[in-house]
C-alpha cells in the first residue's frame, strides 16, 4: 500500500505549519514518521491512502504488524499465448510475496477455449492472476503487475487508448476487481526474455499441462 504523510510542524519558538508528503510505500512512510516523532516538533502525524482513508502512527504500526501474517510485498508476472491453429489460449501467472517472515512463489496456469486473440489471452492471464490474489486474501495493498504485453500494460496505465470492445471488457473487469479488493496496481513492462517463467506456464497450459503450486523461495 502507498500512503502520504500529513502532519503539523511546530518550531521551538511556536511557529506552526502543515506538511503533506508525496505518496510512498507504507514501510518507508512509517520509518520517516517515527523519525519525525523523535524531534518532538511533529504533531498530528497521519497516514493517508489514495482513497483518503487515514491512520494515526499508532494505528499504522498495529496494521503493519498484522500485515506480516498476510501476503504482502506482492509482485505478479503474467503471460498469455494464443494458438491460431487450435484457437486455444494458455494463461500463466507467477506471484511472489512475503508472509510470516518468509518469501513465497505461487504458480498457476490454465487452458481456455473461448478467446479470439493473443491480446485477449494476455488480459485473461492478468485476470487469472487477480483471481489467485483474491484466493490468497490479498487486499488493500500496492501490487506490481509485470508482463511483456505492451497493449495490456499501456492500456491499463492509460497511456494507450482501447478501441476493441472485448479488450475494454477485460480492462473494466480487472479494474473493478482492483476497486473491490482495494488493490493499488503498479505496472511494469518487461521483455519476453525477462518474463520467461510466466511464458513457460502459458505454453504448458496450451499443451494441457496443469500447474498449480506454492513453494518457499
Amino acid at each position: 500500500m502507498n500512503v502520504r504523510i500529513e502532519l503539523s510542524y511546530i518550531t521551538p519558538k511556536g511557529t506552526e505549519t502543515s506538511f503533506s508528503s508525496d505518496e510512498m510505500r507504507t514501510a518507508k512512510a512509517l520509518l520517516l514518521a517515527e523519525d519525525l516523532e523523535k524531534t518532538a516538533r511533529a504533531k498530528e502525524i497521519m497516514f493517508v491512502d489514495k482513497y483518503e482513508n487515514k491512520w494515526t502512527l499508532k494505528e499504522m504500526k498495529k496494521q503493519m504488524e498484522a500485515i506480516k501474517t498476510e501476503p504482502h510485498e506482492v509482485t505478479v508476472y503474467f503471460d498469455g499465448g494464443f494458438d491460431l491453429t487450435t484457437r486455444n489460449s494458455g494463461l500463466g501467472c507467477v506471484i511472489y510475496y512475503e508472509q510470516n517472515g518468509k518469501s513465497w512463489r505461487q504458480r498457476k496456469n490454465a487452458l481456455v477455449e473461448e478467446l479470439e486473440t493473443n491480446n485477449e489471452a494476455e488480459y485473461a492471464a492478468l485476470h487469472l492472476a487477480v483471481q489467485e490474489l483474491e484466493l490468497m486474501g490479498v487486499h488493500h495493498l500496492t501490487v506490481t503487475f509485470t508482463g511483456d504485453s505492451q497493449v495490456v500494460i499501456n492500456q491499463l496505465k492509460g497511456e494507450w487508448p482501447c478501441y476493441e470492445a472485448k479488450l475494454n471488457h477485460w480492462a473494466d473487469r480487472i479494474e473493478n476487481d482492483f476497486d473491490r479488493l482495494g488493490i493499488d496496481p503498479e505496472y511494469e513492462l518487461v521483455s519476453r526474455k525477462n518474463n520467461q517463467e510466466a511464458d513457460r506456464l502459458a505454453s504448458q497450459g496450451l499443451k494441457g499441462v496443469d500447474v498449480t503450486s506454492t513453494s518457499e523461495v
